[in-house]
């Protein structure tokens, strides 16, 4: 059964920074693509981050430059960074694993960005 878990998430001050988690059982994170996705609030769910199977890494355009999302195989982990945070980075990031079996998502983590 896979499992994916987010973690990470909080209260931060604009210019801040914060790390996201995601731990995956069930499903290998070298094997698969991964996204990293916002739900701001009453938006739609959007992609921030994602790497494909191969390793290409994208990000959307408000997060070039601030955001960067990294693997780690042996742990079966995806993170990711995010720097010089911005209230409209607020919402909920949710991390997916895209397989040829289907899409795995997490429950999702609250990132606020507030003075």
């Amino acid at each position: 059964q896979v499992q994916v878990v987010e973690s990470g998430g909080g209260l931060v001050q604009p210019g801040g920074s914060l790390r996201l988690s995601c731990a995956a059982s069930g499903v290998e994170v070298g094997d698969n693509g991964v996204g990293w996705y916002l739900q701001a609030p009453g938006k739609e769910r959007d992609l921030v981050a994602g790497v494909a199977r191969d390793g290409y890494l994208n990000y959307a355009d408000s997060v070039k430059g601030r955001f960067a999302l990294s693997r780690d195989n042996a742990k079966n982990m995806a993170y990711l960074q995010m720097n010089s945070l911005k209230p409209d980075d607020t919402g909920v990031y949710y991390c997916a694993f895209h397989t040829l079996a289907g899409d795995y998502w997490g429950q999702g983590t609250q990132v606020t960005v507030s003075s």
